[in-house]
């Protein structure tokens, strides 16, 4: 299926932003887990879940044409991911109020990423039909 700018600047933008927030999670760990009320190990192993995620939604997103799986694969995940985000948001032990919003906003901004990449997906179909 060959993929849209739009689906492909989307891609894009997730990529930098898991790799952005990889990151910051990986070189800030300790510090962060302290001032966000979240374990080291939570922190640092969603940072470093995000850095090959990162690197291959941005191959994706780099590409004329995907696999419709492919894309249905980040959407999922990115669904997923905000889920998660809520759930550990609101139901941690110990997370601090900052904590809170912080793991909230980023599942927020994941769930607008979902949305748009299913927007670009549609798109996509659309133009291959």
């Amino acid at each position: 299926m060959p993929l849209t700018n739009f689906l492909k600047r989307v891609l894009i933008l997730d990529s930098a932003s898991c790799l952005f927030m990889g990151a910051i999670l990986l070189a800030g760990g300790g510090d962060l887990s302290d001032l966000l009320g979240l374990s080291g190990s939570l922190v640092s192993g969603a940072g470093s879940l995000l850095i090959p995620l990162g690197l291959f939604i941005l191959w994706l997103g780099t590409r004329s044409a995907a696999h419709l799986a492919l894309v249905w694969l980040v959407i999922v995940g990115n669904v997923g991911w905000a889920a998660e985000s809520l759930i550990v948001a609101f139901t941690t032990a110990g997370i601090t109020g900052l904590g809170t919003l912080f793991v909230a906003g980023q599942g927020a901004a994941v769930a607008a990423l979902a949305a748009l990449e299913y927007a670009g997906l549609q798109r996509s179909r659309a133009v291959a039909a």
